[in-house]
């Protein structure tokens, strides 16, 4: 017998040992629920015959005969607590075979090789991981399958639901990034784990486990309505019970889902091993990618309300971008001439378009449908829809919070508005025109009727209410303590504007699945559940908010007086280009300005770019 063949039976074997182990517990379980019931039915027996007879006896019998019912009416109510909670499912969305025929080909020939039962479906989900997921429970099939039925069809289902094998689960990022040879040899150990799950032993330690963690999961959702304390109180005990069990299987379930595994894996040691060694190294590589992506070019997106609709594509652009910068992947892109997963599905922009709206509410907990306030963006469209709004929102909040900052009762903040880029010193509303650009806008800002007729002295910039950046720097650098002041402004402001978000989010209506399709799982991706799953980054401090906002606001300063673009980075993100080429320098006389107070190295890099200060900015 070879090495590997022996490998894999002894992962076989440890997983059903494991899975032995568990039912074991579930056994000694029902054991305690019925020694009530049995030692009630011994002494009636003994009873009625003549064996255990007397007032001792029938004293016991009474005593025990009630604590029993009670015993076992209890233990009932918990199993079928057990069996029907609802376990939990990953959100994904739904591959049908007719959207993806080559692909289901492709995994059924893998599983032919080796020699497991095929999966019953497929599911793409918005992550660099692939897996298999039993669904076999009712609750995670789609509402034609649940509805009502026949008796017969609906038993001959439960049956079919049973022997189904589970669903295998696909990151969608490999699909673009990984080519065809490459998605089929990193498949091959996750396709070989349908043959232990088609295990009975193991199948029904699984679905033990599941049973109660979604018992558990069940007791911890707040119970709405009328009488909630008293109807919390059978399920708090359901969870209490399930909890202790699970926490003695937990052990159990952990060596035998690594058995299962290392059987898995022993198993597709015959399919494409050498390719399996270069794949992985893809799968490092599009993870790193995929994370780039979504912290750096797709959150702040969703933080504008649009949602890139082409992520997966996206993949494939920072990681080719990440190939030029880096000597250690240098050349991977030139894998990129072959042919790519992807053109095994029917429709590449459909399922790529749903997998980004699905990671939009996983990771940010975006609406569950387009909407005026949440709309897709092409990538083409990024710069001026995200980009460049994101700069004149942020600079347009810094100068609200610096208007209230440096309110007075006697001088009241003028009112935020969208002020003009003047071109010229003679340009109504220029910065060497003051009396004409508050004459443009004099029924904003002025309290009396005849404030447009009025004419104003010369100001400053910084000691008027004008959205300049030289207001900005030197509130910033003229006294200490500002910066603090200021963050906390700002932050105060953000979580304000956030809350508001999230009200409007979660009072909307409940929306409508893709058109891609929408699953039958637990957590409805589609639907009013609490979202998101997975946040890609804690909660920013307001040094970090203040210095973002203060480079929005040079940005917005760049665009308008040095004749400076929004662009997109793949790694970095939004961009500032001059001269077609992105300036990376900013972070560092940023820093310098909010954390130590210091203008001049932010000055020099102005000089240098040719950034007029003192002009105002158009904000949002």
């Amino acid at each position: 017998m070879s090495g590997t063949g022996t490998s894999e039976e002894l992962g076989a074997l440890s997983a059903r040992a494991r899975a032995h182990a568990l039912l074991r517990i579930r056994g000694r379980a029902t054991a305690v629920a019925i020694l009530p019931a049995a030692v009630a039915v011994v002494l009636l027996v003994a009873g009625a015959q003549g064996f255990a007879v007397g007032s001792g006896w029938d004293t016991a019998r009474w005593a025990v005969t009630p604590c029993a019912v009670v015993v076992l009416l209890i233990a009932v109510a918990v199993a079928v607590a057990i069996v029907r909670a609802r376990p939990a499912v990953s959100p994904t969305v739904p591959l049908p075979e007719e959207s993806a025929p080559d692909l289901y080909r492709l995994v059924r020939d893998l599983a032919d090789r080796l020699g497991v039962p095929a999966p019953s479906a497929i599911a793409l989900t918005p992550d660099c991981d692939s897996w298999l997921e039993d669904r076999t429970h009712p609750s995670a099939q789609p509402a034609a399958e649940t509805g009502p039925e026949p008796a017969a069809r609906s038993a001959f289902r439960a049956r079919r639901r049973v022997q189904a094998a589970p669903v295998l689960v696909i990151g969608s990022p490999f699909l673009w990034w990984m080519r065809v040879a490459e998605l089929r040899a990193v498949l091959a150990p996750v396709v070989a784990g349908t043959g232990p799950s088609a295990h009975p032993d193991i199948a029904a330690a699984r679905r033990f486990v599941r049973g109660l963690d979604g018992a558990v999961a069940d007791a911890a959702v707040p119970v709405p309505g009328p009488l909630a304390g008293v109807r919390r109180v059978p399920r708090a005990f359901v969870g209490r019970i399930a909890r202790l069990l699970l926490h003695r299987c937990r052990g159990h379930a952990a060596e035998m889902e690594r058995s299962v595994a290392a059987a898995a894996s022993f198993r597709a040691q015959g399919v494409d091993y050498g390719l399996r060694i270069v794949a992985q190294e893809q799968v490092g590589l599009a993870y790193a990618g995929w994370d780039r992506l979504l912290t750096r070019v797709a959150l702040p997106a969703w933080r504008m309300g649009r949602w890139p609709s082409r992520l997966d594509a996206g993949v494939v652009s920072a990681l080719t971008e990440l190939s030029r910068r880096d000597r250690l992947a240098d050349g991977f892109a030139s894998r990129l001439g072959e042919r790519p997963a992807c053109d095994l599905l029917e429709e590449p922009g459909a399922a790529d378009e749903a997998a980004s709206l699905l990671a939009a509410r996983l990771f940010h907990g975006g609406p569950a449908r387009p909407g005026p306030d949440w709309s897709p963006v092409d990538w083409q469209q990024y710069p001026e829809e995200v980009v460049d709004r994101k700069w004149r929102s942020e600079a347009a909040r810094l100068h609200r919070v610096l208007d209230s900052m440096t309110a007075t009762p006697d001088a009241p903040a003028p009112a935020p508005v969208s002020a003009p880029l003047a071109t010229g010193p003679g340009d109504p509303g220029g910065p060497d025109d003051p009396q004409g650009f508050h004459a443009s806008r004099g029924h904003h800002a002025s309290p009396t009727p005849h404030a447009s007729h009025t004419p104003s002295p010369p100001v400053r910039p910084v000691d008027t209410g004008l959205p300049t950046l030289a207001r900005v720097v030197e509130h910033l650098a003229g006294r200490a303590g500002s910066g603090e002041e200021l963050a906390a402004g700002i932050s105060a402001a953000v979580a304000r504007e956030e809350a508001a978000a999230q009200q409007h989010r979660t009072g909307g209506a409940v929306g409508a699945p893709s058109a891609f399709g929408a699953g039958g799982d637990i957590l409805d991706p589609w639907g009013p559940d609490p979202l998101p799953l997975f946040p890609l980054q804690p909660p920013r401090t307001g040094t970090e908010l203040l210095a973002d906002h203060v480079t929005a606001m040079v940005c917005c300063a760049a665009v308008d007086t040095a004749g400076a673009a929004p662009g997109l980075d793949w790694l970095d993100g939004p961009a500032l280009l001059i001269d077609g080429e992105r300036r990376a320098d900013l972070g560092s006389p940023v820093l310098s300005l909010v954390e130590d107070g210091d203008a001049e190295p932010l000055r020099s890099w102005l000089d240098a770019i040719g950034v007029r200060t003192d002009k105002p900015v158009r904000l949002v």
